[in-house]
């Protein structure tokens, strides 16, 4: 063959098929995670309005040592979840999802009922830029060439640091300009959060993984990318109330 003959090979129709099969099974992928991260986001939104609708056990739950209680379980889950998920049982990895989405709904469940009543357009404009900035961050993560994974170990330390000034301002200082401040500094850290998640949950598929363990990975980068959707909108929906106060 001439070596200039550019007609396709059998070998080059080999490559370009196993290609298209990899990034057909990668799309696929990608949005079972979303759709897995929209039912959590569906079920959090469910037991708020529950709780919301029953502001008895809503008090009791969410303030007060029932608050200190279920934020506590809420770090220990998302420490041990994702061990639960990857344990091989579906039910195990299930159950261990909806229990945090449970904890965030309980959790969150005060101060989105207290905008809601004050002015419920100041949820609904959180919950859109939240949209909006998740989407954005999670599409830079997906479609980037350069290596997140650098920036793991700072994400990490950095939202230690962030966590501990939120407990610390509740608890002592109690200080609206301290919360807007923490507040913002979140959103930023978390928009990078996003795009690293992103990354890495992409990098997780495999073509031809075991269904159970396309299914982990699958809850896995749910659980994930939903934890930093709630984060991003609990700190946006705080900054639009602070805000709106201050008019």
């Amino acid at each position: 063959m001439n070596r200039y003959d550019l007609r396709p090979t059998a070998q080059t129709d080999a490559r370009v098929g196993a290609r298209a099969r990899i990034d057909e099974g990668l799309r696929s992928y990608m949005l079972r995670v979303y759709n897995y991260m929209a039912l959590g986001v569906a079920w959090t939104a469910i037991v708020t309005l529950f709780l919301g609708l029953n502001p008895p056990l809503m008090l009791t739950l969410a303030t007060g040592i029932g608050m200190w209680v279920v934020f506590f379980a809420l770090l220990a889950l998302g420490w041990f979840a994702p061990r639960l998920i990857f344990s091989g049982n579906a039910a195990t990895a299930w159950l261990a999802y909806f229990a945090y989405a449970t904890l965030w709904g309980v959790l969150i469940s005060p101060m989105v009922f207290f905008y809601l009543s004050m002015n419920p357009a100041i949820v609904v404009r959180a919950l859109l830029i939240t949209a909006i900035t998740f989407g954005a961050t999670s599409l830079a993560g997906y479609v980037t060439k350069k290596d997140l994974s650098g920036f793991s170990g700072f994400f990490f330390m950095a939202s230690i640091g962030l966590l501990i000034a939120i407990v610390v301002n509740a608890i002592f200082f109690q200080s609206t300009m301290a919360s807007l401040i923490t507040s913002i500094l979140v959103v930023l850290l978390f928009a990078g959060v996003t795009a690293w998640e992103t990354q890495t949950i992409k990098q997780m598929y495999v073509e031809g993984d075991l269904p159970e363990m396309a299914r982990s990975k699958a809850i896995f980068g749910a659980f994930a990318l939903y934890g930093s959707f709630v984060t991003l909108f609990i700190h946006i929906l705080n900054i639009l109330g602070i805000m709106s106060s201050d008019d």
